[in-house]
């Protein structure tokens, strides 16, 4: 969670809506959803008080979703100064709870709760919120509380089966509630009301935009690096690291040295594709580390995942301090970090998912000072900036990878013999996705082998040999994603291929599980 700007990334522009986290991962889905309405956000601890927001007010605040009740001690709560403050506040959820809660309304506790499609009836009123959306609508609601009083001055909205008050705002104030959750696809019309509390109730103007990003960030590492600094960066092939090497490429030209750390790890063939697309194709100073008996060597005897990713980042950290002695005044180390790999990793109001190579695997005696451009971006947002870069679609659209490769896709110890099962493999899954036209849909498929053996037989004999887990999800943001329902006819295949083509695998198995309750990797 960025508690302020960051150096090297994206600076502040005039205008910026808060979202106050609650401690729900939905607060990731709002910043972003403001963001495609083209206004910049950025997620603040509800810790945060009203003197810090008074030296620099921003153009609103909207307060997310949460687990909590309001009822229950320890409950998040918001500085109840922030509410003297000439600052529109839009309360969803949680968020909505927490406004009547402490401007006077009730809360109460109810016998069941709502969770899924429910309808939004709209109360014979004019609302400034709601505007001409229909009478009846069907939202997403997650909650059990619910608003059973508005606040004193607050007029009551809509309401649906299980809440009295389901949308209540008070435009005298600019105090506004709504206990469905508008940012998530489901709720009809979410965008709409989102639009209109930005537009109507807080004046902002759409000039969040792909060139105002670009210039920001370049205007923001050129001051960071200096006019002589020199930078490098650690291309691992996928989108992040691209589009961070472009952004600062731009802001400092030939000053940027590429740095592609072959870690033994990466997918089948994709070291190759990597140096030649950077090299040739991009006109990028690049320098083709062949590291893979180290890593290796590590690697040896260590099953658990955090100490696999410590290990991994560490090993690729040195290796790039030593391929950094030949460069002269290189201080500084670019690294595609986005939004959600630092909320992942752990904040003051969110538990520890699991730390990111690119956040949590650094050493404490790390030679360089980072620089990551993209720190505040969400993955859709990367995408677009590089295409605005001119990065060719290979690039832009290729399928996320985890900074430790293939080493957090290998259940347990990881070594050779397992790394070259799980290429061979991974390659026909994704060959597979691509040749039935479904690139584009999934946001990533790849295989998983796990740190097991199945009995099977094959060729009238029995068999002992590991099991392939396929995992394809689709997202827009990587803080939600669900299970591909992809055609049977194309698992089949996929399972017949990596069952016929790849020695020591006997059988193939679908995850059918969404994130959340699960990760989109295993480890």
């Amino acid at each position: 969670m960025a508690d302020g700007p960051v150096t090297g990334g994206i600076s502040h522009p005039d205008q910026v809506v808060y979202v106050v986290d609650f401690g729900a991962q939905y607060a990731q889905l709002i910043a972003r959803r403001v963001r495609e309405l083209n206004v910049y956000s950025e997620i603040v601890p509800h810790r945060i008080t009203a003197a810090e927001l008074a030296d620099k007010p921003p153009a609103a605040l909207i307060l997310s979703g949460g687990p909590k009740s309001v009822h229950v001690e320890g409950a998040p709560r918001l500085d109840p100064a922030i509410y003297e403050l000439d600052i529109p506040i839009l309360g969803i959820c949680y968020g909505a709870q927490l406004l009547a809660h402490q401007l006077g309304g009730t809360v109460g506790r109810n016998e069941r709760g709502e969770y899924g499609r429910t309808t939004f009836r709209r109360a014979g009123v004019e609302s400034s919120l709601l505007g001409e959306i229909p009478t009846e609508h069907t939202v997403w609601m997650s909650h059990f509380d619910a608003v059973s009083a508005p606040p004193a001055g607050a007029l009551v909205t809509a309401s649906t089966d299980n809440s009295p008050v389901a949308a209540f705002e008070d435009t005298a104030r600019g105090r506004y509630g709504v206990q469905h959750h508008p940012e998530v696809v489901h709720s009809e019309f979410g965008m709409e009301i989102l639009d209109r509390f930005l537009r109507n109730e807080a004046g902002l103007e759409a000039n969040w935009t792909m060139g105002s990003i670009i210039d920001s960030a370049v205007e923001a590492i050129r001051d960071q690096v200096g006019e002589t600094g020199r930078a490098i960066c650690g291309l691992s092939g996928g989108v992040d690291s691209a589009v961070a090497a472009a952004l600062v490429h731009k802001a400092i030209g030939p000053r940027l040295t590429c740095v592609y750390v072959d870690t033994g790890l990466m997918r089948l063939n994709e070291s190759d594709q990597v140096v030649e697309t950077f090299q040739k194709h991009q006109g990028i100073e690049l320098i083709h580390v062949r590291a893979a008996d180290r890593f290796f060597d590590r690697l040896e005897g260590i099953v658990e995942p955090e100490a696999k990713r410590k290990t991994i980042g560490e090993v690729f950290i040195r290796v790039f301090e030593e391929a950094a002695l030949g460069l002269q005044d290189a201080e500084f180390l670019v690294q595609g970090t986005l939004y959600p790999d630092v909320v992942e990793s752990g904040t003051s109001d969110a538990a520890t998912i699991k730390s990111h190579h690119n956040v949590g695997g650094l050493p404490d005696d790390l030679q360089f000072d980072l620089v990551e451009p993209l720190r505040n971006l969400f993955k859709d947002e990367v995408r677009k900036v590089g295409t605005e870069l001119g990065l060719p679609d290979e690039i832009v659209w290729r399928q996320p990878f985890p900074g430790p490769g293939l080493g957090v896709r290998i259940i347990g110890e990881v070594t050779r013999e397992k790394v070259a099962i799980l290429q061979h493999a991974d390659a026909i899954v994704r060959e597979e996705i691509r040749n039935a036209g479904l690139e584009r849909e999934i946001f990533q498929s790849f295989a998983v082998l796990a740190d097991i053996r199945t009995v099977g037989v094959m060729g009238d004999e029995r068999t002992y040999a590991h099991p392939i887990i396929i995992r394809a999800v689709t997202s827009d943001d990587v803080m939600t994603a669900d299970w591909a329902r992809l055609p049977y006819d194309l698992m089949e295949r996929m399972s017949n291929r990596i069952i016929n083509e790849v020695d020591g695998v006997n059988r193939v198995a679908y995850d059918i599980t969404s994130k959340p309750p699960g990760t989109i990797e295993w480890e």
